[in-house]
């Protein structure tokens, strides 16, 4: 009896090993496209990948003036207004300060600046594992939100927006 039970013991630990590991495993993915707004011609792809409790976000972008540019994740996934103010503020569901993604405070919509090259061509590649794709977690979970493209730099310093300039690009966040 000891050995039968045993038995169905280990074939349902297995079978719920199985079910964990797989489910950490998928693979979620949403693909954007920014429009041009504030009278820029700028355009771009982009997409969000989540693996392992990991996000990477990569886009690529044209019409840039060469240079520093900022790049947010908005509150709204609204992009209807001509300049771009319909997404709203910085996502900050924490509440923090606007800063550097690598200072103690920061918003969770705060990325890294990215440059744009002669051509004014850029990519960006940014990684993390305080965002999710549709995970329902409010304090991380990026669905419903909005990417935007600034015209300046960001400075890390100017609350609440790094005084980055006119929102040149938009895209939701939408599946």
């Amino acid at each position: 009896m000891k050995k039968i039970v045993l038995g169905i013991l280990a074939i349902g630990l297995l079978i719920f090993g199985c079910k964990s590991s797989s489910s950490n495993d998928k693979t979620k993915t949403v693909n954007i496209t920014f429009e041009s707004k504030s009278g820029s011609k700028v355009k771009g792809t982009g997409t969000f990948t989540e693996k392992k409790g990991e996000v990477t976000f990569i886009a690529s972008f044209t019409g840039l003036k060469p240079g520093v540019h900022a790049i947010h994740i908005h509150e709204k996934s609204d992009c209807s207004a001509a300049d771009a103010t319909s997404t709203g503020g910085h996502w900050n569901p924490t509440f923090k300060k606007h800063g550097r993604w690598t200072d103690a405070e920061h918003h969770k919509g705060d990325m890294d600046n990215f440059y744009a090259n002669t051509d004014g061509n850029a990519t960006v590649l940014f990684k993390t594992d305080e965002w999710c794709v549709g995970c329902g977690d409010e304090t991380k979970d990026i669905l419903g939100k909005a990417v935007i493209v600034h015209e300046k730099g960001d400075d890390y310093t100017t609350q609440p927006t790094g005084n980055a300039g006119a929102r040149l690009a938009c895209s939701a966040i939408i599946k």
